[in-house]
């Protein structure tokens, strides 16, 4: 028994010391992504300033006088975002709630079955599939010039972070305590006023944080919001128009650049603005999953 025992324990702590070290070689790797990303794009602003290149509304980057102002990329970015939020989120926690609180067990396997199917689909197919279906419809619909707008851009991401919010907001939803709805219905609610009023407010730190990470999924997509937004690099008057996002540059112009030129080191800049936006978005997602109801 006592050898079993200290088998045991030294087989607990290898597993620890496993987990430990996984966890400081994670943090060590995201640090090393931002030294190499500040490496190379503070060499930047040798040349320009910080407010020339956040706040400046032209980016030429090869025109005979470069230009670096990213404004009109960080807008398209938020515009795209802002209302592939406004899509998915009312639908993501209707879904969320549906599943976990009102649909019978098949129902619930079968509808969970599928958002995962979803979420396995690659970017660049659901991008693919926008430029054959969606931008077309939406040019026809809304008698626009062209399809390739931030709308579409929208509608394609919405269509990506709804999984990552039904999947996270219903694991919430779940985790709510049954005793809280049993009580509430005890007490002469109605199932709907249970949900609404109970289950739903307990497990709103949950919700948040799917929310905050499923608008996080959509910031950083590349490929699929490069294919159908049209890429063009200004700032819109309309949803409706073509817009750039900050991903779609990287991935675009890359490739085009010359190594240790300014367009080069630009592009790094903005993987610097790209990874602080994210950074902060799964910062406010995991202080609002650990927040205590009051």
């Amino acid at each position: 028994m006592t050898r079993n025992s200290s088998k045991l324990r030294i087989s607990e702590f290898l597993i620890e010391k496993a987990i430990y070290l996984s966890g400081l070689t994670t943090i060590l790797i995201v640090v090393l992504i931002f030294i190499f990303l500040a490496k190379e794009g503070l060499s930047l602003f040798k040349h320009i300033t910080l407010s020339q290149f956040l706040l400046g509304k032209k980016w030429y980057p090869i025109s005979e006088v470069p230009q670096f102002g990213i404004l009109p990329l960080i807008y398209g970015s938020l515009l795209v975002t802002l209302g592939a939020a406004l899509i998915s989120v009312p639908i993501g926690i209707a879904s969320a709630t549906y599943i976990a609180e009102v649909a019978s067990p098949k129902i619930k396997e079968v509808l969970k079955s599928g958002i995962e199917l979803l979420a396995a689909i690659p970017s660049v197919v659901l991008g693919f599939i926008g430029m054959v279906t969606l931008v077309p419809l939406v040019k026809s619909t809304f008698k626009v010039p062209t399809g390739l707008t931030a709308f579409s851009g929208s509608l394609i991401l919405a269509f990506m972070a709804m999984p990552t919010i039904v999947s996270i907001a219903e694991d919430a939803l779940n985790a709510v305590p049954k005793k809280y709805k049993e009580a509430a219905l005890a007490l002469g609610a109605t199932r709907w006023q249970a949900i609404w009023r109970v289950t739903l407010r307990a497990a709103s730190p949950g919700i948040v944080a799917a929310i905050m990470l499923g608008i996080g999924r959509v910031i950083g997509e590349t490929m699929a919001v490069m294919m159908v937004t049209g890429n063009a690099a200004r700032i819109p008057t309309s949803i409706f128009q073509p817009v750039r996002t900050l991903t779609a540059t990287i991935a675009a112009e890359m490739g085009e650049t010359v190594r240790g030129s300014d367009h080069f080191h630009s592009l790094f800049a903005i993987g610097i603005v790209l990874f602080v936006i994210t950074f902060t978005i799964n910062l406010i997602a995991d202080f609002a999953l650990h927040r205590k109801n009051t």
